[in-house]
């Protein structure tokens, strides 16, 4: 059996959860329609109060507490453990039942030479304090995992790879990517819906939270009308499920009816024509030589 194959086709990212301009109960709200549709939840304490909408929503009733992926980021493990202990007290909970890391810091430095950093977050797995690893990449992150990945550091450690995957962002570089695909790994996208639908980012002034994202939605729209699909969600979800690799699509909503929308386009889905995903890869390819490799950090 693949890595993560247990993993349902739609995750919430609660980010919204935790933003100021979402009114407190319509976070609450979002909270307990999202775990009484039995949806798995993605989170950080990264995301303001999201961690105590969430907490809140789980203590009305135990009995319903999701599953949750949790963004641990990197360092030491010991700076894991305590990103682990800031996470699992407002939530309620005793472990995680899937970690997010990212390759920075002392694990960076370790993952090419299979260093002792990977042998001390292997611990926190054995321990049950985590229940599965997934490493999250940037474009400014991939060397590190890349060198990692040929020489097998990796296995065993991290069970799969989750990053931006979506029509206007591919958040590994090339080689990554082929590398990924070539190993047959597992992966969870990320922004499922890259923002907004994809002609709100090329026509609404401020949309778009980085120039690039609009000038990639004026590409990625005309492939997008001559797919005949009417919906910008169900076209990204295919897009997500296009590549076999992919088990996973993480997207947010504030609105109930955004988050409804995802749902129904997770059932049966059908992978895009392929001639649409050619096209969506070629771009992708071009802006992450032409952009997403040379970006600064934490600047895309």
């Amino acid at each position: 059996m693949k890595l993560l194959s247990d993993l349902p086709p739609f995750i919430y990212g609660t980010t919204r959860l935790g933003h100021d301009d979402v009114p407190r109960d319509q976070q609450a709200h979002m909270a307990r329609t999202a775990i009484d549709a039995g949806l798995w939840l993605h989170t950080s304490r990264q995301y303001d109060h999201a961690l105590e909408v969430l907490g809140a929503a789980f203590e009305e009733d135990r009995s319903k507490v999701p599953t949750v992926i949790v963004k641990l980021g990197g360092g030491t493990a010991d700076d894991v453990r305590a990103t682990i202990a800031e996470n699992i007290e407002p939530l309620g909970i005793s472990s995680i039942d899937i970690g997010q890391l990212t390759g920075v810091g002392a694990f960076a430095d370790d993952m090419p030479s299979g260093g002792p950093t990977l042998a001390d977050l292997q611990r926190i797995k054995d321990e049950g304090l985590v229940g599965r690893f997934v490493l999250e990449i940037f474009p400014w992150t991939s060397e590190a995992p890349l060198k990692a990945l040929r020489a097998g550091h990796l296995d065993g450690l991290i069970d799969g790879y989750i990053f931006y995957l979506n029509p206007l962002q591919r958040f590994a570089s090339n080689e990554l990517w082929d590398e990924l695909l070539a190993q047959d790994k597992a992966i969870v996208s990320m922004r499922t819906v890259a923002g907004a639908p994809v002609h709100t980012l090329r026509d609404v002034p401020g949309a778009a939270w980085k120039p690039y994202l609009q000038e990639r939605a004026v590409e990625v729209a005309p492939i997008f009308e001559r797919s005949g699909i009417s919906s910008w969600a169900e076209f990204c979800i295919r897009f997500a499920h296009s590549t076999p690799q992919v088990v996973s699509t993480v997207g947010s909503a504030s609105r109930e009816e955004n988050l409804r929308e995802l749902i129904a386009f997770s059932q049966d889905i059908a992978p895009l024509p392929q001639d649409i995903v050619d096209e969506l890869f070629a771009l992708h390819r071009r802006w992450s030589d032409e952009t997403d490799i040379h970006a600064e950090l934490w600047s895309m």
